[in-house]
């Protein structure tokens, strides 16, 4: 989804009950419910945070990164579901709090890419330095590897 039309489109699918499955080249979940919004003029953005904010249901972000033993790649993945909190930061454009909501509820299913990466480097599928090297707050990443 790249364009205003194509994005409006998309909202509108939606919210007429359409399964809508977009892709963006972003980094994470947080710039992904960002560039949705951006796209509009300033003067649309605050009515296309309630339609966002009613329509998401979730975003997964994906990251590639080299296996440990140089074999192939693998994949770790943000996930961000749209639950009452989440909502709630988008409509009041708080997009910022968002990471933290990721990382506090695991248990619902979310985890940030950092989480993600930890993760992998526990389980020696990649290896600490790649992962830091794609992290976007590697110092964080390193906290979660320790407390593995």
């Amino acid at each position: 989804m790249r364009d205003l039309e194509t994005v409006s489109t998309a909202i509108t699918a939606a919210e007429t009950g359409h399964l809508v499955l977009g892709m963006l080249h972003t980094t994470d979940a947080v710039q992904t419910v960002d560039r949705i919004i951006d796209v509009f003029p300033p003067e649309h953005q605050h009515q296309v945070r309630l339609q966002l904010s009613q329509i998401i249901e979730a975003v997964l972000s994906q990251t590639l990164l080299p296996r440990a033993g140089g074999k192939g790649r693998i994949v770790a993945f943000e996930i961000l579901i749209a639950h009452p909190a989440v909502r709630n930061l988008i409509r009041t454009s708080k997009t910022f709090e968002l990471p933290s909501v990721i990382q506090l509820s695991a248990k619902t299913g979310m985890q940030t890419l950092n989480q993600a990466f930890a993760c992998l480097v526990k389980n020696r599928t990649v290896t600490a330095e790649e992962a830091m090297m794609k992290s976007s707050d590697p110092e964080q990443l390193k906290r979660l590897i320790q407390g593995y």
